[in-house]
């Protein structure tokens, strides 16, 4: 990452998406979810690779989804899609797996990913 170069899938995955869901679990669990959905109203800025810019959009429209709040209009734009698809897994066994498994919102967007992807100890 310090020589311009984008990470790995997974490391994007990791400290992009699962940072951005790790923050709001835990404004969740402590404020509730109405403060928790406000940290994802505002459009994040775009970071240059169409699968995380999708992903943030798909975890949005997931969460809204699975905690019962609106979606932010920005979550819905359809110019957040990955192109091309975007696997997060590297690996043939994981991308069959993601293929099968990712969830609507990752899948309308272009981004595959597996079952496990998104749960957080």
């Amino acid at each position: 990452m310090l020589d311009g170069a984008l990470p790995p899938g997974e490391d994007l995955w990791r400290f992009g998406v699962l940072q951005l869901l790790d923050d709001y679990e835990s404004l969740k669990r402590h404020r509730g979810v109405q403060v928790a959905s406000e940290v994802l109203a505002g459009e994040p800025q775009r970071t240059g690779h169409s699968g995380v810019d999708a992903s943030f959009a798909a975890l949005t429209c997931w969460l809204a989804d699975r905690d019962g709040w609106t979606s932010p209009v920005w979550a819905l734009d359809p110019s957040r899609v990955a192109r091309p698809w975007w696997f997060v897994s590297s690996s043939a066994y994981g991308r069959a797996w993601a293929l099968a498994q990712s969830p609507g919102q990752f899948r309308i967007r272009g981004v595959f990913i597996t079952d496990t992807a998104l749960l957080r100890a």
